[in-house]
């Protein structure tokens, strides 16, 4: 008997959601009625592509005020080439580099000779003598003369050989640092084009998520005119198209504004609504491991290079400072004529002169030696500047090795959940058009949908990205 009992009951249990769905379901109308339901929703479907075609159109025209036209195709390459080409912050470092050259030719002038012409005219009192404020001869006479002088550097035990080197180490720093800024435009250009498709596929899934909305609205709205769902189920539909509408309106704002962002790098002077063209198609994989990437960090790095030459430089210069307490001989020669003055000092024909001079410092008020101290200790905090950056490059270089590694895993599984969350819109719609779930069960399939597209949308252009960000970590250059 109690088998017996437990089997009816079970019995009972099995057939309830089925009893329960048959309850639930509305009696099939009749063939009139069916033909009206029909044309409604036609004509709300024609509305639907009416109001969707007039939403898009009011976007475009937006976006067109903003950014231009739409038209231009651009690929990741050309907007690279175009940001290389016209991003003020390049021109303004390769100018610097040019500047800091001119440098070194200051420096190395001091090793070259110098020639001077002069021609002195002068009215005195005659033979009166100047009786304060120098040491040097101090009769004066009117005379008239014209001459050349010459003067050479001979020997100061290196001090402007070693400004010379540090001149050049300095140009050599400033070249890597325009390089690097170079490399930093190419990232952020790279940067700026992913996160341009990325708003722009955002946008494509939002306008497919409002059709779907629309679609389903519309159907909700011709059931429950002939009163086979409720008022209730309207009012839920009503609610997921005024969240699809808003979420595309974010999306299209998003995309403007990327767009415009993209603009602002590539530098041209006029603004261009792009159709961006996605050309990494296979993606390219990573190394397995990051040590193949931070050894090409270490050797490849402009920065780290321009680091290194700033060392070198305030090394040299260092020694330079220190040359100032060693002692200096150049060499001068003169030559001229005086054609006016008095014949008892002044030789009518011509006069001339060489001579060596040796200048031994002795003592400054230890300027020397405190400049001396201080290049030394510049140079050592170059050093730890040059350690500081090294450690940086390694962290760096790691943590966009494990961002791009996760990237790709992402990929695989957010084709996955958009797989499986269209699996369950599609059982949802089933499960609402014969009447087993409710419109909360269809709503939140929908939504996770949604969120599943963009998560797939999202997971390709961030890989993307991860893979510019290393380029730019080891040092490649564009």
């Amino acid at each position: 008997m109690t088998k017996q009992l437990s089997f009816l009951l079970t019995a009972v249990l099995m057939l309830q959601p089925g009893m329960q769905a048959q309850q639930e379901m509305a009696p099939l109308p009749p063939a009139p009625q069916g033909q009206a339901i029909s044309q409604a929703l036609q004509n709300a479907q024609a509305q639907a592509e009416q109001a969707a075609t007039t939403f898009d159109a009011a976007s475009e025209k937006r976006a067109s005020q903003v950014n231009g036209p739409l038209g231009k195709t651009l690929t990741r390459k050309q907007a690279e080439q175009l940001a290389i080409q016209n991003n003020p912050r390049i021109s303004q470092y390769k100018l610097l580099a040019l500047a800091q050259n001119q440098v070194v030719r200051e420096s190395r002038s001091a090793l070259l000779p110098t020639l001077a012409v002069n021609a002195t005219g002068v009215a005195a009192e005659q033979a009166s003598r100047i009786s304060s404020g120098t040491l040097d001869s101090s009769r004066m006479l009117n005379h008239m003369g014209a001459g050349v002088q010459l003067t050479q550097l001979i020997y100061d035990f290196g001090h402007t050989n070693n400004l010379v080197a540090t001149s050049a180490l300095q140009a050599k720093a400033a070249s890597s640092t325009s390089i690097a800024t170079l490399d930093e435009i190419v990232l952020t250009t790279d940067v700026a084009f992913y996160n341009t498709l990325e708003a722009q596929a955002t946008v494509r899934v939002a306008k497919q998520n409002l059709a779907a909305r629309q679609a389903v609205r519309d159907q909700i709205a011709a059931l429950t005119a002939a009163k086979l769902r409720s008022d209730l189920d309207l009012s839920f539909a009503d609610v997921n198209l005024s969240e699809a509408k808003l979420f595309l309106l974010d999306a299209n704002n998003l995309a403007d504004v990327q767009m415009a962002q993209l603009n602002r790098i590539l530098g041209l002077p006029t603004a261009n609504n792009y159709k961006l063209i996605d050309e990494a198609d296979p993606l390219p994989e990573i190394a397995l491991t990051p040590e193949p990437l931070l050894q090409q960090a270490m050797q490849q790095r402009p920065d780290l290079q321009a680091d290194n030459y700033t060392y070198q430089a305030n090394v040299k210069f260092s020694k330079a400072e220190r040359d100032q307490l060693l002692p200096t001989i150049s060499g001068v020669g003169l030559l001229g004529a005086t054609p006016v003055g008095t014949s008892q000092y002044y030789n009518p024909d011509w006069y001339g002169a060489a001579g060596v001079n040796v200048q031994i410092p002795v003592f400054n008020g230890f300027l020397f030696t405190a400049q001396t101290a201080q290049a030394r200790l510049q140079a050592r905090a170059s050093n730890e500047r040059t350690r500081n950056l090294t450690e940086q490059i390694q962290r760096d270089v790691k943590s966009a090795w494990l961002n791009a590694n996760t990237a790709r895993q992402k990929m695989v599984v957010t084709a996955e959940l958009l797989k499986e969350a269209n699996m369950a819109l599609d059982l949802a719609q089933t499960r609402y058009n014969l009447g087993l779930s409710s419109i909360v069960e269809l709503s939140q399939a929908e939504y996770q949908q949604t969120q599943a597209a963009i998560q797939d949308t999202n997971a390709r252009f961030s890989y993307e990205s991860d893979l510019a960000a290393i380029r730019y970590q080891t040092g490649v250059q564009p």
